[in-house]
């Protein structure tokens, strides 16, 4: 099996927190002795995981010149999950479903800057298509500071076919178009939803802006038309999370 390097101190403590099975071995920077990084070592030790010190040099050549803050942990891949999982997590809710789609965003830096936001904003999963969509590698983990073992990466088949499922559960479908009129200040994001993030530039495809419920913007004042699509996906969160807990 091909392992991924996790690295960074609070990325690799939520992998021990929420899903320790997945590491192999960790490998700490010598000379290192910390209290963060001693804290990490018991933490592994505890689960039974082999902690190796090794050269500075040796940690950089791993994570291709990332930063590492000194550790770095072989792990199995992420798990993402299927359509028969997303089903089964809105079947066993206790509370509205608020839900994430990603529509094209390929770079696992954007999607590990989305999944780390909607972990904040409390959302139940990210939803994504199958194809063209960003891995959920140990760069996105990496970028995600523990969000991605923390929230479910749910893959489709057909994401308009998902879209209107969610729609049969009477989950209320929000996309983001900047040709809209309908501002995001003044949308209802209450209740059951998913906000729809699409591609830089591209937006939302065709099929996926057809199986939307309401169509909402971000209002510009400057010169540049357009944000970064991890930034627009925070504001269109906290303001969907502002209205439903006032």
């Amino acid at each position: 099996m091909k392992y991924e390097h996790l690295f960074g101190i609070h990325a690799v403590n939520t992998a021990l927190k929420r899903d320790a099975e997945r590491i192999q071995r960790i490998l700490v920077m010598k000379g290192r002795h910390d209290a963060k990084m001693q804290r990490l070592i018991e933490a592994a030790l505890q689960q039974k995981i082999q902690v190796e010190q090794v050269a500075k040099r040796d940690l950089e050549e791993l994570v291709g010149g990332s930063v590492h803050q000194g550790v770095v942990a072989l792990c199995k891949p992420i798990q993402t999950h299927n359509e028969k999982f997303l089903d089964q997590l809105l079947d066993n809710l206790d509370e509205n479903p608020f839900l994430l789609v990603l529509d094209g965003v390929t770079d696992p830096h954007n999607l590990g800057a989305c999944l780390r936001t909607a972990d904040a904003a409390g959302v139940q999963a990210v939803i994504a298509p199958k194809d063209k969509s960003a891995p959920l590698n140990a760069t996105a983990a990496k970028v995600a500071c523990g969000a991605a073992e923390a929230v479910p990466y749910v893959l489709v088949t057909n994401l308009a076919r998902t879209l209107k499922s969610l729609q049969e559960r009477g989950i209320w479908i929000t996309g983001t178009a900047g040709e809209t009129d309908l501002d995001i200040y003044q949308a209802n994001l209450t209740g059951p939803m998913a906000l729809v993030m699409g591609a830089e530039g591209q937006g939302m495809r065709r099929l996926t802006r057809e199986n939307c419920d309401q169509l909402v913007k971000i209002p510009m004042a400057g010169e540049v038309s357009s944000l970064n699509v991890s930034v627009a996906t925070g504001i269109c969160l906290f303001e969907a999370v502002r209205q439903r807990s006032s």
